[in-house]
Formats: structure tokens, C-alpha cells, sequence
């Protein structure tokens, strides 16, 4: 190969390389970013939900309302909708174990997201507790529920909801499915 095309395949390797190297660091960014994690350390991307009902109980130790519907909250996972999931969330920021020592010591039976500074929902922090926020299918509140929710209360108002995003009600799941 003659001097001169060597000179210029240099830069052209470098560039090439370069853009390797960028395209590797991007990969590498959207593999490990996340907008929140639970309790037990699994990680979601809101794109990952895309399609499906959130429901987000935003609560707290010191709340005594929050602690008495943690029953209702739990009588009402076992029996999500299909394409429904339900997270507790701490009111004050806790790390990983402590959103851990929470659901052990409240008994709560279904997700707790750990509320951290880089957390990102849909929705700000209420300004008074319990709260309940229903996050419909294209990433956003579509409801809002401050006060004590119960099972019913919240299988009626998301079977509504489904119904008037899709003209019909997303099935109920049964024990074993």
C-alpha cells in the first residue's frame, strides 16, 4: 500500500473508532439506566410499562391512615387486573434496606419503590398523605385519590378508567394466573 493511503486510512480508523467507542458507551448507558428501583433491587424503565396501569401509594410510618389501608392495599394485589401493577412508595426518602426493614415491619405484600433523590415518577410528591395515583398506559396520571383508599374503591376506579381508555375492562387475574 502506497505512503499516501496509509495517510489516509489513519484518520478514517480513528474516526471509525472513535465512533465504536460512543456508540459502546450509549449502549452501555441505556442498559444500566432505570427510573426507579423497589425494595427487593428490580429495576424499571417507565418504557418498560408502557401499556399497563401503575397504581402508586405514596405513604409513610408516621401516618396512621397510610398504615390502616396497607390491608386494603394488600387484599387488592392479590387481585390486580391483568397489565396492572401496584408500588408502595415511602414519603420520606429511604435507601434500599430501609424500604426493605418498611415492608417487613408493615407487612406490605406487593412492591416498594426505594425513594431516592434520582427516583423518577410521574407525578411529585402530594402534599398530604395517604395518596394514590393511577399512572394509565401512556405514562400518566389519569388519577389521583388523597385520602384512605379500600380494594373495591381502587378496582372500580381502574376497571372505569380501563374503560374509558379502551372501550372495554382489562380481565381480572385469578389466584393462579
Amino acid at each position: 500500500m502506497p505512503i499516501s493511503a496509509k495517510k489516509k486510512t489513519k484518520p478514517l480508523f480513528y474516526i471509525a473508532l472513535a465512533v465504536i467507542g460512543i456508540a459502546a458507551g450509549v449502549l452501555t448507558q441505556q442498559a444500566t439506566r432505570y427510573d426507579f428501583i423497589t425494595s427487593e433491587g428490580v429495576k424499571y424503565q417507565w418504557s418498560e410499562l408502557k401499556d399497563d396501569w401503575v397504581v402508586i401509594n405514596y405513604f409513610a410510618p408516621w401516618c396512621a391512615p397510610c398504615l390502616k389501608e396497607l390491608p386494603e392495599l394488600n387484599k387488592f394485589a392479590d387481585n390486580l387486573p391483568n397489565h396492572t401493577h401496584l408500588f408502595a412508595i415511602n414519603y420520606d426518602p429511604a435507601d434500599q434496606l430501609q424500604a426493605q426493614a418498611l415492608k417487613q415491619k408493615y407487612n406490605i405484600q406487593f412492591q416498594v419503590i426505594v425513594a431516592e433523590q434520582q427516583t423518577y415518577l410521574p407525578m411529585t410528591p402530594p402534599p398530604a398523605l395517604p395518596a394514590t395515583f393511577i399512572v394509565g398506559p401512556r405514562g400518566q396520571v389519569v388519577k389521583t385519590i388523597m385520602g384512605e383508599v379500600n380494594a373495591k374503591m381502587l378496582t372500580d376506579a381502574l376497571l372505569k378508567l380501563q374503560m374509558t381508555y379502551s372501550g372495554e375492562p382489562v380481565k381480572k387475574t385469578t389466584g393462579d394466573a
